[in-house]
């Protein structure tokens, strides 16, 4: 091989080097990793637009309940895993903000997102997508069976004759258990709160680890009445089970899903791609499918089973205050309460 051909072979073996290790850094950046608590038959739906729309960006979704997803991002705080947080609490995102752990990002369309469902600051650290709000699943069918009255509100509940017929999440690992307590106390004061807690816990059977089971287990027939959140009813019902969902009169708790861009040495333009995506009319119109209430509004119509009017069924809820007093209200909840948790997996 003479001189020219050899410089030749080198060059265009230099450049498929760089040529590879351009495509290896392409691909790297086309995956990302997403942590939610969005429910497990609302993810794949959700999705298919986005994959239609970005064909070249491969997700891997971590899922779980509230309680577990923020304890696995508070664990890997030095060493973030996660790209995007999708679909998690707002009041665990400010907890998150608290501890330095969110990149600012202001995504494509956050100006047609009410205030009051992301962040104040410009650009905002997090951004909702839908408000979703306690209700009971009541079991018609058991109710009839043991006699007992359709509740209508929280007083209903503290009833003797629903002594052992009741459960509902525990707030520490249940994203709606939590924004359940929190409502209780904002609505009745922190004092008459935890009396009525009290009162709840004489007649709750068990907490349990999720804010779908209780609502699941009503619909299965093992407790009369289940505390969850509204979609989880209506979709029950909608599956054939005895169940009806009903709003407290004197109002639901209710907490945002919301996303956030994680704070990592090595941001990849396709996470700040998927929660453009997030928010976008085509997202939207597939959070109004299982929710009344959507960070921007789509014009579809509210789903069955739904109060007709949902923002006059949300407590006036101060986020930042459930945000702040987080830990102490659940150390305060364990202390009470903690003895009818269900066992741990």
């Amino acid at each position: 091989m003479n001189m020219r051909r050899f410089c030749r072979f080198v060059l265009l073996w230099c450049a498929a080097v760089v040529l590879v290790a351009t495509a290896s850094t392409v691909r790297a950046a086309e995956e990302i990793l997403i942590y939610t608590a969005l429910e497990d038959d609302q993810i794949p739906r959700y999705l298919v637009p986005f994959k239609k729309e970005h064909p070249d960006i491969t997700v891997k979704i971590v899922r779980d309940s509230t309680g577990v997803v923020t304890a696995k991002l508070l664990a890997e705080k030095v060493n973030p895993q996660a790209d995007v947080v999708w679909g998690l609490a707002a009041t665990t995102l400010l907890v998150l903000d608290q501890e330095g752990m969110l990149a600012p990002y202001a995504p494509k369309g956050v100006e047609k997102v009410a205030p009051q469902f992301k962040d104040s600051r410009n650009p905002p650290q997090w951004v909702g997508i839908d408000a979703w709000m306690t209700g009971f699943c009541v079991n018609t069918v058991e109710l009839k069976a043991k006699n007992l009255p359709m509740p209508a509100s929280y007083a209903d509940l503290l009833k003797p004759v629903y002594k052992g017929h009741l459960v509902m999440p525990n707030p520490a690992s249940s994203g709606t258990g939590f924004l359940t307590v929190s409502a209780l106390l904002q609505l009745m004061g922190e004092q008459k709160g935890w009396e009525y807690l009290d009162k709840l816990h004489q007649n709750m059977a068990l907490y349990v680890h999720s804010g779908s089971k209780p609502c699941k287990q009503a619909g299965a027939g093992e407790f009369p009445i289940g505390i969850s959140f509204g979609y989880r009813g209506i979709q029950e019902k909608g599956r054939g089970a005895p169940i009806e969902t009903i709003f407290p009169k004197e109002g639901s708790g209710w907490d945002l899903e919301a996303n956030s861009l994680m704070k990592k040495s090595n941001i990849k333009p396709a996470a700040k791609t998927f929660l453009d995506w997030a928010i976008s009319a085509s997202a939207m119109k597939e959070y109004a499918k299982s929710y009344a209430v959507v960070a921007i509004p789509t014009g579809e119509p509210i789903p069955e089973g739904f109060p007709r009017e949902p923002l006059k069924q949300m407590i006036k809820n101060d986020l930042s205050w459930a945000a702040k007093n987080r830990a102490r209200i659940l150390e305060e909840w364990e202390k009470r309460y903690g003895a009818k948790n269900e066992p741990k997996k």
